[in-house]
C-alpha cells in the first residue's frame, strides 16, 4: 500500500489537463460560457431557486470564454494554458458551486449539482489537483459565505449527515474513476513501450550484423593496404558504421518520445556548457561536412537542475531536426550553418539551437510541440519536440521557436539557474 501510494502521489506525473486538445478546450469553454447563461435563466425564471446572482454568472461566462480563445487553447501543453485551465475550473466548479450550494440553504437541487460538480472536476484534471482544488475551493466559498454571504435558513441538523454521505459517495466514485483511468493510460503506455522494445530488439540484431560487416571490411583493408580498392572498401565500412549509428539513434529517440508520460523528475546539477559540448561531440554525423558545420558558442556558462541524460536526448533531437532541415535545403553545410549557443539572459540560462535550413511553415508552428505530431514535410522539424518540451518544463524551463520558411529556425531553451 505504501509503495502504491508513493507511486500515485509522488512518482506519477501530473496531468493538469486530461485528454488535452484545442477542440476539447474550446468545447469546455463553450459549455461554461453558454451554460452559465442558460442556468441563470433556469434558476431565476423557469425553476426559481432561493438565490441566483446574475453578475456572478456573467463573470463565470467570461472565464469560460477565455478557454475558447486561440491564445489559450492553441497549445494545451503550454504552461499558460495549463494555468488558465486550472484557475478557470477551480473558480467555476468548487468555488462557484460550493458558494451557490451554501447560498441556496444547501437544498436538494444544489446538493445534486454539487455531487455532479465533483464528478466533472475529477473527469477533466489529475485526481491530486482535483482533490486539492475541491478542498480549497469549498473552504474559500465557506469562509466568504460566513463573512459576506446572504442571510439564509440553515440546513437542519439531521440533514447534515445525509448531505455528507451523498457528497462523500460522489467524491469516492469520482476518485476511483480517475485513478482507474490513470492506471489504464499507464497500462496502455506500458504496452506500447513493450511493443517498441521488442521491435527495437529485432531491429538492433541485423544492425549489429551490419556493424560486424563494417568491422570485417575495415580489417581487410588494414590487412591489404596496397589493394587498389582499399579506399573504396574503407569508405564502405565507414558508411556501414554511420548507418548503424544513425539507426540506433533513431530507435533511442522513438523510445524516449514514447515515454512522455513516464518522465521522472530529476534534481541533479547539470553544467550547460559541458553538456552541449559532449552532445555535439557524440552526435552520429553522417559525414565530416555535417560535423564541421556545427559551431558551439559559450557566451556565459550556467548550471541548472534536471537530468543530464534527458537533456542530452533533448539536444540530440534538436540537432537531428536541424540536420534534416539543412539537408532539405540542399545545404552544403558551411561552417556555422548550425549553431549551438549557451548564455544567460534576464537571470535565466539559455541554450539556443539555430540552423540555416528550410525553416518551419508558419501554419505548423502552433502544432509542433504536440505529442506524435511531425512537421517533417520536407523541412525536417517537429520530430520529438513534445518530448523536448516535457523535459524542459519538468526542469522549470520553457522552449520556444522563431522561424522563417526557407531562412532557418532557432529553438531557444530558457532554464532557471541553479544556486
Amino acid at each position: 500500500m505504501l509503495l502504491w501510494l508513493r507511486e500515485e502521489l509522488i512518482l506519477a506525473p501530473l496531468e493538469p489537463i486530461l485528454h488535452p486538445s484545442p477542440r476539447r478546450l474550446w468545447w469546455l469553454g463553450l459549455s461554461f460560457f453558454s451554460g452559465n447563461a442558460l442556468f441563470a435563466w433556469i434558476w431565476s425564471v423557469w425553476l426559481p431557486q432561493p438565490y441566483e446572482n446574475l453578475p456572478l454568472r456573467v463573470v463565470a461566462s467570461v472565464l469560460g470564454y477565455s478557454l475558447m480563445t486561440k491564445r489559450v487553447n492553441h497549445d494545451p501543453g503550454s504552461r499558460l494554458t495549463q494555468r488558465v485551465f486550472g484557475l478557470v475550473f477551480w473558480l467555476e466548479l468548487p468555488v462557484l458551486f460550493s458558494w451557490m450550494y451554501l447560498c441556496n440553504s444547501s437544498n436538494t437541487v444544489w446538493l445534486a449539482t454539487l455531487a455532479a460538480m465533483v464528478l466533472i472536476y475529477y473527469h477533466v484534471t489529475d485526481w491530486r489537483l482535483a482533490t486539492l482544488g475541491t478542498i480549497t475551493g469549498g473552504a474559500l466559498a465557506w469562509v466568504v459565505f460566513l463573512y459576506a454571504g446572504p442571510s439564509v435558513p440553515t440546513l437542519p441538523q439531521d440533514q447534515w449527515t445525509v448531505h455528507a454521505v451523498v457528497i462523500a459517495f460522489a467524491w469516492s466514485i469520482a476518485l476511483v474513476l480517475n485513478l482507474s483511468s490513470a492506471n489504464l493510460r499507464r497500462e496502455q503506455l506500458s504496452s506500447t513501450l513493450t511493443t517498441i522494445g521488442i521491435m527495437a530488439h529485432e531491429l538492433r540484431t541485423p544492425l549489429s550484423t551490419a556493424a560486424l560487416l563494417g568491422d570485417a571490411i575495415q580489417l581487410e583493408v588494414q590487412r591489404q593496404p596496397d589493394n587498389p580498392r582499399a579506399a573504396q572498401l574503407d569508405k564502405l565500412g565507414q558508411r556501414l558504421h554511420a548507418l548503424v549509428r544513425n539507426m540506433n539513434h533513431q530507435i533511442d529517440t522513438q523510445i524516449a518520445n514514447a515515454k512522455l508520460l513516464q518522465l521522472p523528475r530529476h534534481t541533479e546539477q547539470v553544467a550547460a556548457g559541458q553538456l552541449v559540448q559532449d552532445v555535439v561531440a557524440a552526435y552520429p554525423y553522417q559525414s565530416s561536412r555535417q560535423r564541421e558545420c556545427v559551431r558551439v558558442v559559450i557566451h556565459d556558462d550556467f548550471t541548472f537542475r534536471s537530468s543530464a541524460t534527458q537533456f542530452s536526448q533533448v539536444l540530440d533531437n534538436l540537432i537531428k531536426n536541424a540536420m534534416h532541415s539543412l539537408m532539405a535545403a540542399d545545404s552544403k553545410y558551411p561552417p556555422g550553418a548550425l549553431r549551438v549557443e549557451v548564455g544567460r539572459a534576464h537571470a535565466r540560462g539559455r541554450i539556443m539551437v539555430a540552423d540555416q535550413g528550410m525553416g518551419i511553415d508558419p501554419a505548423l508552428l502552433p502544432q509542433i510541440f504536440k505529442p506524435f505530431f511531425s512537421s517533417n514535410r520536407g523541412t525536417g522539424h517537429g520530430l520529438g519536440l513534445a518530448f523536448c518540451q516535457q523535459v524542459v518544463q519538468s526542469a522549470g524551463g520553457s522552449i520556444h521557436v522563431k522561424s522563417e520558411f526557407a531562412v532557418g529556425a532557432a529553438f531557444t531553451i530558457e532554464l532557471p539557474i541553479a544556486a
